[in-house]
């Protein structure tokens, strides 16, 4: 059997945590015994293949107005006009009509589409294969990917959003299989009125996770190091984590550490000022990171399909503040592995760290349940077979149907 996977980037080319799972899983059924070929995109260049640890990838140029993971934000305009076209794009279609004719795939499994548009549904289709659709964000509901503009935009931006995805609302109750990464991701969809009628699974992500330490026992009158990785955005609650922190007297420091659009790393430094405890580390692996953090902050103020990065915390022995959106309540249980606050109550975030900074023993506590408390999306071999009983329970119902 012969799985094509669809994506948007693919291995060197890593934007997030899709791209990582999108590995473990392809490398894994390839163990399996599986035959499987990816395709994927690059900001430039004619269809070519080359291999990536064995597996061969196929990469194409995307054609549309620019490349939407470059650090330049373009003005509203020239993303009006690609998010228009990203609405039904057919000329990236036609490159997974090419690879469908070159590779002969028994099915096809479409993760991130942004990029590729849902032209790619109908292409598989045309070619008469199964599509299995895993929900990694909120792409096929809002162009932006996140709902969390869309929220906050006028009622003209939200109209205009919901026009580009009337069509994806109706073709996607023609997959074989929807797969969400959360059951947060999924019922999102569902309550929607995505998927009718369609084969629904929640497959949880898992990553291979060693301790980067054991967990650090805090004692009375330690300063107190939090810590935030990940993209610098609005979205992720960044400014809501310097605000609050700068709202409180810990003794300690906030490390920030990732990369953003420019014009934003500029407001988030803006906005850190002079307060000598608060430091931007731009990237680094992050393995080093969590061994020089006391906790871990998520502060997302959009709905996380998962997030993946409180489970790297947790996995690091680190206590896990936040935000009550999302997958994340799938994640972190409130006074068990973490502390869950609400965007609509800011201050319940600068509470809960102050709490963990002067309550030792709860901290403790907190820390040492951490690790196994996630224990699930630490299982790779558990994240792959749920994947492989999707795959042939879609083909399975094709060939019954």
């Amino acid at each position: 059997m012969k799985i094509l996977y669809i994506n948007a980037l693919y291995d060197p080319y890593i934007a997030g945590g899709a791209e990582i799972s999108l590995k473990l899983i392809v490398e894994q059924m390839q163990a399996k015994g599986y035959e499987v070929v990816v395709l994927s995109m690059v900001p430039q260049g004619k269809l070519h293949v080359d291999m990536v640890d064995g597996i061969p990838v196929y990469r194409v140029g995307l054609h549309n107005l620019y490349w939407p993971f470059a650090k330049e934000k373009p003005d509203p305009l020239r993303r009006f006009l690609w998010h228009l076209r990203d609405t039904y794009n057919p000329t990236m279609g036609r490159y997974v009509r090419q690879v469908i004719q070159l590779e002969q795939p028994d099915i096809v499994s479409c993760h991130n589409l942004v990029g590729w548009s849902i032209a790619v549904w109908d292409e598989i289709r045309r070619a008469g294969l199964p599509v299995i659709q895993v929900l990694h964000d909120m792409y096929l509901l809002s162009p932006d990917s996140t709902l969390f503009h869309r929220q906050r935009g006028g009622l003209v931006q939200r109209l205009l959003s919901k026009l580009m995805r009337r069509r994806h609302k109706s073709q996607s109750a023609r997959m074989g299989a929807v797969v969400g990464i959360s059951h947060s991701v999924l019922d999102r969809f569902l309550a929607q009125g995505y998927f009718q009628h369609v084969s629904c699974h929640v497959v949880h992500n898992a990553r291979l996770i060693p301790a980067a330490h054991p967990p650090r026992l805090r004692s009375e009158g330690q300063p107190l190091t939090v810590g935030y990785i990940g993209t610098l955005s609005a979205p992720k609650g960044v400014e809501w984590l310097i605000r609050q922190f700068k709202a409180t007297a810990i003794e300690g420091k906030l490390r920030i550490a990732g990369r953003g659009k420019e014009e934003d790393m500029l407001y988030f430094r803006e906005l850190a000022g002079a307060d000598a405890r608060i430091e931007f580390v731009g990237y680094v692996e992050p393995g080093v990171f969590y061994s020089t953090v006391d906790v871990l902050v998520v502060p997302s103020l959009w709905e996380e399909p998962l997030g993946m990065v409180a489970v790297e915390g947790l996995a690091n022995n680190l206590p896990v503040v936040a935000s009550n959106r999302g997958g994340l309540r799938e994640i972190v249980m409130d006074g068990i592995n973490g502390i869950r606050c609400d965007p609509d109550r800011p201050e319940s975030l600068g509470d809960a760290l102050v709490g963990l900074w002067r309550d030792v023993a709860w901290y403790n506590r907190l820390a040492g349940e951490a690790r196994a408390s996630v224990s699930r999306f630490l299982d790779v071999n558990r994240m792959v077979s749920e994947y492989e009983q999707v795959v042939k329970a879609t083909l399975t119902h094709r060939a019954d149907a």
